[in-house]
């Protein structure tokens, strides 16, 4: 096929050419976005040898219900009201992986995105949450820690 026959596609079919266009420019955009946001999507098998490995410290922002009925082992719960990058709980973790974790992992991703921005260095998020997690069959700790 030539150019020329491209442009001539394009022209005839001009909904479906602007069409491929928005797309690819949203795909770059994208995926430019998240090669620099600073921190990085974790899946569940990535997670479990990050807690073995570099003593990641584990925030769940799952509501206290939910979190009650099943997290993540030797993860803390942060209520996603009143999480906050300053906290007592996080302030001597700046150096070590935080990694954070939500039900589907919406609420962990902004909280990633809030860490990065207050000088947490080595962050994370649980991509697809405590789902993709039981998804995987790793186990589920109930009740409080």
């Amino acid at each position: 096929m030539s150019f020329d026959e491209l442009l001539a596609f394009a022209g005839r079919h001009l909904y479906l050419s602007l069409g491929l266009v928005g797309l690819t420019l949203a795909l770059i955009y994208t995926e430019t976005a998240r090669l620099f946001r600073g921190y990085k999507a974790l899946r569940p098998a990535e997670l479990t040898q990050m807690i073995n490995r570099d003593n990641a410290l584990v925030i769940d922002l799952s509501a206290i219900g939910e979190y009650e009925k099943g997290h993540i082992p030797g993860s803390r719960s942060v209520q996603p009201s009143q999480f906050d990058p300053e906290s007592k709980l996080l302030a001597n973790a700046k150096q070590l992986p935080v990694v954070a974790v939500c039900r589907n992992g919406q609420a962990s991703a902004d909280a990633a995105k809030r860490l990065k921005k207050a000088g947490f260095e080595k962050v994370y998020w649980l991509d697809g949450g405590i789902a993709a997690w039981q998804q995987a069959e790793l186990p589920l700790v109930k009740g409080r820690n």
